[in-house]
């Protein structure tokens, strides 16, 4: 039998569900937001995510930090500190607990330190101290490098380290400064103006190591904005940790992320120079060995080519002979040839020799004025003739003509 449990039937849902659906409500109609409060039950897990209590003299909120945003905490959350927490508002669906996911944390109080950078950053936004347009380039070798930094602090170590490593045939000059607390702004800055009116280098890193807002407030410091602006050298930043951002910063010609990166920015690196001109040396080595090979076959070609004196004549004479060969060839021809057109033409001419006809019985008068008589017109009684037979001829007379 078949139970019908109407419309009800469908508006029954697993724990699970309701949960899902509630934490897809909260986080649709919340954004991330600041909250303040008092650490309280502050753990932290194996995995590297830290959790604690968010509370007021009125309520508690559990909070989590994971390990992806933790690692860059700029201090060690403690129980009783007063902190500012962005994050986002959520359901851990497991357990049904409301709680929130933090993404940064900062001491209370900080509100204000934000808000002056925040202006500031603004301000000189709009008068053009960060455009890309005017930054410098920083020079690929240069003669020597200057350090706007603490004597004492670990960042300097860190820095000469590297530049020790990467260039350590560049000259490196220090000029000492306090990276933090009272008159810190007033001295970086002056210690930029006096690199510049120095002239010993051709670039200065301005750095410092990591710390609280509060710690790296002088690098936000008009003033050294101003200097960094105005500074003849280009200028490489590298003031706290990757996340920290100053508003020096922002007007350097160059930001790198930590003091490490600013000395790698500034200094060629020998190791990758050595490898360039090793591998230059070998593409001028290959080229220099194409061109002697190449000159060594025009070479010997030339040398197959060249004779000697003895074996010049001896071709000379070889074709000289060839040409006495051929014009005896063509003489032999040609004398042929005439002496076949002299035999034609005298067999043409004896076919027309008057004293061959002679032989056959016939013979020639002439008169006496020696030409040739073809008729007997014309001749009288006792008129002297010449008769030319075969062989032999006779003069005589005519006594009567015909």
């Amino acid at each position: 039998m078949q139970l019908d449990l109407g419309p009800q039937a469908a508006l029954v849902i697993p724990v699970s569900e309701l949960n899902r659906r509630v934490r897809t409500l909260l986080e649709n109609q919340f954004e991330t937001l600041w909250v303040s409060g008092e650490l309280s039950n502050v753990k932290l897990a194996p995995s590297g995510h830290w959790y604690f209590c968010l509370k007021d003299p009125n309520a508690q909120v559990e909070c989590a930090m994971f390990r992806k945003r933790a690692q860059f905490l700029d201090f060690r959350p403690e129980n009783g500190v007063r902190v500012e927490v962005r994050a986002r508002v959520t359901l851990y669906e497991p357990r049904g607990n409301y709680q929130l996911v933090v993404e940064e944390v900062r001491k209370a109080g900080l509100g204000a330190l934000y808000e002056a950078f925040e202006k500031l950053k603004t301000r000189l936004a709009a008068e053009g101290l960060f455009e890309a347009g005017r930054k410098k380039p920083i020079p690929r070798f240069p003669r020597a490098i200057g350090l706007v930094t603490s004597p004492s602090a670990a960042a300097l170590r860190d820095v000469l380290t590297t530049l020790r490593r990467r260039g350590p045939m560049i000259p490196l000059v220090l000029y000492p400064t306090l990276v933090q607390g009272e008159g810190a702004a007033s001295q970086i800055s002056r210690a930029i103006q006096r690199a510049n009116a120095h002239g010993a280098c051709d670039v200065l890193i301005v750095c410092r190591g990591g710390g609280s807002l509060e710690d790296l407030w002088a690098y936000n410091e008009e003033v050294v904005a101003r200097a960094i602006f105005g500074s003849r050298l280009p200028v490489v930043s590298g003031v706290g940790h990757e996340t920290d951002f100053t508003i020096a910063d922002f007007v350097a010609d160059v930001r790198a992320a930590t003091p490490t990166a600013a000395a790698v920015a500034a200094s060629p690196d020998g190791e990758s120079l050595r490898s360039e001109v090793e591998g230059l040396r070998r593409r001028l080595a290959r080229g220099m060995r194409r061109i002697v090979e190449v000159r060594m076959q025009r070479l010997d070609s030339a040398t197959r080519r060249l004779l000697t004196p003895t074996e010049r004549i001896e071709r000379q004479r070889e074709r000289l002979n060839q040409f006495e060969r051929r014009l005896q060839r063509a003489l032999g021809g040609e004398i042929r040839h005439k002496a076949q057109r002299l035999a034609a033409l005298r067999t043409a001419l004896s076919h027309l020799d008057p004293t061959q006809v002679l032989g056959r019985g016939y013979s020639i008068v002439r008169g006496a004025d020696g030409h040739v008589r073809r008729t007997s017109a014309g001749l009288s009684p006792g008129e002297p003739l010449d008769i030319t037979f075969s062989e032999g001829g006779a003069a005589v007379r005519v006594e009567k003509p015909h």
